[in-house]
């Protein structure tokens, strides 16, 4: 396809604007006949893709961080399950066009809080390809129109999942053209963040580094998280054989990944069972530990942590660990350290789960979980375009509903304010329908 660098920003994002128009009044069959399409290509074509993303990945080696490589990294099944997750956005209701609410003002006078799609949105990330589809497969279901700029690491992958969105446009006469578009070139991010009055929505994925600085450079809304530091605490009430599973599942089964578990904390209660029990199933993991003073005197062989472990996503398997007092201090801890992405207790107390749940402040919290459940297609949003650590409007893992905004409609006959207001004003009825 073309890079977008060739063409002049402000054109391109009004195409994407017009684009989102029309996407905005597809219907429901329409949207789902194109993920249909999309899905089947990328079964069709995991060769293609996965040589696409060999080139990717050899141009890298020794180039990047292991954990970099690894989000890169593209392999068969991951492709299908991809597709999967395109499938599964299909069999979720149309987010657009629902009837939110609706109240009765007056008689004949009646309002209508509906949902549509936000517009258009710019999405960032860095060298993970697979986010394409993803990303593509919400925004197509929930009517909106996306510019796309990732990592010059998968310029090869990304340009490969384009090339099947022009085969599905082709296929579906009423997709608009440009409903999907993808940067490239370094100062794209740039001129795209200036465009305020083109750009409804702005979501990075990538390191602290990359969304503080998009948040710096741009009066358009950001939705997104910093970091990824998740934590697992160990009540005096855990079952020890569990708690150990679980943190290790939360620390080794995708460690590159933002709801990875990055430092553990256990109660002073059980520390000298649970540790030495855990070091051993770490070592065996490849988990490197880094311990706070209590925990090092407990495991003397592994390195001291310091202040900045606490504060650190290592993206890796290296994981700090930390001896608390109780339920407070790790509240407290987390609170204080956290990126207030995903935390857990491994508790079977039921008074400790729910003061937990109700104490920690972040966008997912779990029990005898691992932190990687915290994911959209594990929550059963088919796919998510990243997960909020904000406050407003969407939160956690991203899916439909995070992607569609409100209008309200008000249906009259020939109703005027004049009348409900003054010494003989009518009063509204407001009822809820």
């Amino acid at each position: 396809m073309t890079p977008a660098e060739t063409k002049d920003m402000a054109q391109l994002l009004q195409q994407s604007r017009s684009a989102s128009y029309v996407l905005g009044a597809l219907t429901t069959e329409q949207k789902n006949h194109a993920l249909t399409i999309f899905a089947q290509l990328i079964e069709e074509n995991t060769s293609l893709l996965l040589h696409a993303n060999h080139q990717d990945l050899d141009s890298q080696v020794g180039k990047i961080s292991n954990s970099l490589y690894q989000r890169l990294k593209l392999d068969r099944e991951k492709l299908l399950q991809l597709a999967q997750g395109i499938y599964d956005v299909i069999r979720l209701p149309d987010p657009v066009g629902q009837l939110l609410a609706t109240t009765k003002m007056d008689e004949n006078l009646i309002l209508e809080k509906v949902s549509v799609p936000i517009g258009v949105i710019g999405i960032i990330f860095e060298s993970r390809p697979d986010v394409i589809p993803q990303i593509l497969a919400l925004a197509l279901k929930s009517g909106n129109a996306v510019v796309l700029k990732g990592g010059k690491e998968a310029l090869n992958s990304n340009f490969a999942f384009m090339d099947l969105v022009e085969k599905m446009n082709a296929q579906c006469p009423w997709l608009p053209p440009h409903w999907a578009q993808l940067l490239d070139g370094r100062q794209a991010v740039q001129e795209m963040l200036a465009y305020n009055q083109y750009v409804d929505l702005i979501i990075p994925r990538g390191s602290n580094q990359l969304v503080q600085s998009i948040m710096a450079s741009t009066k358009i809304p950001v939705m997104g998280h910093a970091d990824g530091i998740c934590h697992l605490y160990v009540h005096p009430s855990a079952g020890l054989q569990n708690a150990i599973a679980v943190a290790i599942d939360s620390k080794s089964q995708y460690p590159s990944a933002c709801n990875a578990l990055e430092t553990l904390l256990v109660d002073e209660a059980i520390a000298n069972t649970f540790l030495p029990q855990f070091f051993e199933a770490a070592t065996q993991a490849n988990i490197t530990l880094r311990g706070c003073e209590k925990t090092c005197a407990i495991l003397p062989h592994i390195a001291q942590a310091t202040e900045v472990d606490w504060q650190t996503e290592y993206g890796e398997l290296t994981l700090a660990v930390k001896v608390v007092s109780g339920l407070e201090e790790a509240i407290t801890h987390i609170n204080t350290y956290g990126s207030h992405h995903t935390d857990g207790i491994l508790a079977q107390d039921k008074a400790a789960q729910e003061a937990f749940l109700t104490g920690v402040d972040s966008a997912n919290v779990f029990i005898n979980a691992s932190t990687r459940f915290a994911d959209g297609f594990r929550f059963g949003l088919g796919a998510e375009v990243g997960i909020s650590t904000a406050k407003t409007h969407a939160r956690g893992p991203v899916g439909l509903e995070g992607l569609v905004i409100y209008k309200y409609k008000l249906r009259g006959a020939g109703h005027v304010v004049s009348t409900y207001v003054g010494e003989h004003a009518k009063s509204f009825l407001h009822e809820k329908l």
